[in-house]
């Protein structure tokens, strides 16, 4: 592992302040991911300021319902917390999903959201990436496709998000709450990811030295009925081929409110809009869930070694909201 300088501050504003001042430093909370990269060499930060201590590691409920998750929240409390799983599951069930439990005890609420690409080829030295050097090309595009993109990739990069708990969290429109030299500030969820674009190292829109403080959960009684579903290799840690988070509501046999997020498909969480846009108002039954699944894929520029994501979302789609219409029936 490459030296490092390491900063333990008493408080948010000194290690935004400490931050901002280093070009090349990052933020430390649980380490499960940036440690690794530095083993790796992938990351390189030559300072790291421990933040694990300096902000909130309780969950609040929210004036006029809703939750604020505090960014030092572990991923193994939020999702043991009973009001998360009572009134979004689909939450609780997506941050059990992800990693082990001893890495879900350490990994912090905050850094789940900050993880960068499982892309093999970003993490791999001796090949070309885009996210690691901008503009040395992409391997994958030419390379081993099975766990890449097929919605809202680009030439530059067709890498996919690997957070579980940031498809819930897009379903549910969270907001994450950061704090930076320039004050205080509320990014809604569904923008904090960028897409690649032409600049795919560019994960987030967190500008440098801006600290994840909490993650506002709104009031959202859809929510309550919810479910998240992971389709993978195997069945504990490994991280999702097609994952889905999907709340529905069901009156008199129609779709009164929908919510759709989907993992292992895209360079950020993706709220599927088309599919929720098609399905409000219209009759809950299998052909219209079909139809409006098809209606979000149709977006989908799969590469050769991995169309076989496209049918098997669309699959995901249609059994959860089946599933969810079945016990309002």
């Amino acid at each position: 592992m490459i030296p490092f300088r390491y900063e333990r501050p008493d408080d948010v504003a000194t290690a935004v302040g400490l931050l901002s001042r280093e070009p090349r430093g990052a933020y430390l909370g649980g380490g499960t991911n940036l440690v690794d990269l530095m083993k790796l060499e992938v990351a390189r930060p030559d300072v790291l300021v421990d933040v694990r201590r300096l902000t909130s590691g309780t969950i609040d409920d929210l004036p006029g319902g809703g939750l604020r998750i505090g960014a030092a929240v572990s991923n193994s409390h939020l999702a043991a917390d009973l009001r998360v799983r009572r009134l979004y599951p689909m939450l609780a069930q997506a941050v059990l999903a992800g990693a082990s439990g001893q890495l879900r005890n350490l990994a912090t609420s905050g850094g789940n959201l900050l993880q960068r690409t499982r892309c093999v080829y970003f993490q791999d030295l001796t090949t070309p990436c885009n996210k690691r050097e901008p503009g040395s090309g992409c391997s994958a595009i030419e390379g081993h496709h099975r766990d890449l993109a097929v919605l809202g990739a680009s030439p530059e990069c067709v890498a996919t998000h690997p957070s579980d708990m940031g498809v819930a969290l897009t379903a549910v429109d969270a907001v994450v709450r950061v704090r930076g030299p320039e004050g205080e500030r509320t990014v809604p969820f569904g923008e904090f990811h960028r897409l690649p674009g032409e600049a795919p190292e560019r994960d987030t829109v967190l500008r440098h030295g801006e600290l994840i403080t909490a993650i506002d959960l709104p009031h959202l009684p859809v929510a309550a009925r919810s479910q998240y579903r992971k389709i993978r290799d195997r069945a504990s840690y490994a991280f999702a081929l097609v994952s889905a988070a999907v709340a529905l509501e069901v009156a008199d046999g129609t779709v009164r409110e929908v919510r759709i997020g989907l993992g292992g498909v895209a360079h950020k969480p993706w709220r599927a809009r088309a599919a929720e846009e098609l399905l409000l108002g219209a009759p809950a039954t299998a052909v219209t869930f079909r139809d409006a699944a098809e209606a979000e894929l149709v977006a989908a520029r799969p590469l050769p070694g991995n169309g076989f994501k496209v049918p098997l979302a669309r699959n995901v789609i249609v059994g959860m909201l089946n599933d969810l219409a079945e016990e309002q029936r």
